[in-house]
């Protein structure tokens, strides 16, 4: 059975932690004493006399605030599929978090209030999911209950989104008129909105494809450690272990080690301590080579046809995550997958506005903010555009000083 991993966002009281409780327990995925416990808590009951948002809010200053602060996983399964759901918060200035939700997710649902319809957050959040690629977009506009289940509501705010969708280059989206408080269109179809001749939300998460887009085309491997037992049985074993980020190796393959820029050939390739005739992504590996050449950790084996980009200097997206502002000329560590180096703001290109999606001239940038810079190495980065490869084309950007994360980087 498959896993599908899908996110909701949207804005504070949106209704995110409850949909995902009504998912929950309509699902029949909620145990006996968890019940008993969440009658006892709830305040805001519903018809089923529980608050389900408590399924979710699980932090203590959350429940007192009445808001969702970290991202909190919860799992579920049906007979067609399983879910991990991350409940991302709704308000601004914890974007960050809501970033991390994203990163690893197929699917996001985006909720909006059918009373105030496409805001602010909105548009944020649909932002994000075009700079991370996600490629099913869901609109949930809940609360139709509060609009008299009004298919003009519903239309005007499909209306409105795709606009929005149309400028993100946004593909894949599904809009659902639902009512997360009292189920309906959640797991069964309402007979409150006859208009809508849809699948409810939950039959359209078991249905989606979710195509895990494994890259098999270009050949990264990184190399995370070298392996060199010096044992009398292993005297000679030297082996270079690591995750295959995308592509297939072969014993007799002809590679290059980057940023070294040395060609050499695959003699033996490993994974789970047996020999195999290949590996592929995402397996784990050991990787021979024929030739003596000082490799270390962060380096690439790459097929010598599919040379990714070498270079000290390139542009990037950048969410912002700090408090302190990022500025022309500040240092920081790059963490590229298991390659840690130095880096400094060479530019700041532009600021994106999340109201007009306009390119706007900036010097600082401030938390949530989202900007295209230039960003200068201390020695060569191998990487791919974002757009081609996830895996070699994300990092984020280190606080030398407190070892913060301070920034997401999407690499163009």
């Amino acid at each position: 059975m498959d896993i599908l991993r899908l996110m909701t966002a949207g804005s504070v009281d949106d209704g995110k932690s409850t949909l995902i409780g009504r998912l929950l327990y309509d699902s029949k995925s909620i145990l006996v004493d968890q019940l008993e416990v969440l009658e006892k808590q709830s305040k805001n009951k519903n018809s089923d006399g529980i608050d389900l948002a408590i399924l979710t809010d699980g932090l203590r200053a959350e429940r007192e605030q009445g808001i969702t602060i970290d991202v909190a996983y919860r799992y579920f399964s049906t007979p067609n599929r399983k879910f991990i759901i991350a409940d991302a918060p709704g308000h601004v200035q914890y974007t960050r978090n809501m970033i991390t939700g994203a990163s690893n997710s197929d699917l996001m649902i985006i909720l909006i209030d059918a009373r105030q319809g496409v805001i602010e957050q909105t548009r944020r959040h649909s932002i994000i999911a075009s700079l991370l690629k996600i490629k099913h977009i869901v609109i949930a506009v809940n609360k139709m209950d509060l609009v008299n289940y009004s298919e003009e509501v519903f239309e005007n705010i499909k209306t409105d989104y795709l606009e929005i969708a149309k400028k993100l280059n946004l593909s894949n989206i599904q809009f659902f008129p639902i009512s997360a408080l009292d189920g309906d269109n959640i797991v069964d179809r309402s007979t409150k909105m006859p208009w809508f001749k849809e699948n409810s939300l939950l039959e359209y998460l078991e249905q989606v494809e979710i195509n895990k887009e494994i890259n098999l085309e270009d050949t990264r491997f990184q190399v995370q450690f070298v392996i060199r037992p010096q044992t009398e049985e292993l005297h000679d074993y030297r082996g270079y272990a690591g995750e295959i980020v995308s592509g297939i190796y072969k014993k007799g393959d002809r590679i290059k080690v980057l940023p070294q820029n040395i060609e050499t050939t695959i003699i033996k390739v490993e994974t789970g301590g047996k020999e195999v005739d290949e590996v592929f992504a995402p397996q784990p590996a050991v990787i021979h080579i024929e030739d003596d050449i000082d490799i270390s950790r962060g380096d690439y084996f790459v097929h010598a046809d599919q040379i990714p980009t070498v270079a000290n200097e390139f542009e990037a997206l950048v969410c912002w995550m700090d408090h302190k502002e990022l500025v022309i000329g500040n240092k920081y560590f790059l963490q590229h997958r298991s390659k840690l180096i130095k880096t400094i703001i060479k530019e700041i290109d532009y600021k994106l506005d999340v109201n007009s999606l306009e390119k706007t001239p900036t010097d600082s940038v401030k938390l949530n903010e989202v900007v295209k810079v230039t960003l200068k190495t201390a020695s060569p980065l191998v990487h791919d555009s974002f757009e081609k490869n996830k895996g070699t084309g994300s990092a984020i950007l280190v606080d030398e000083t407190s070892n913060s994360t301070v920034g997401a980087v999407m690499i163009l």
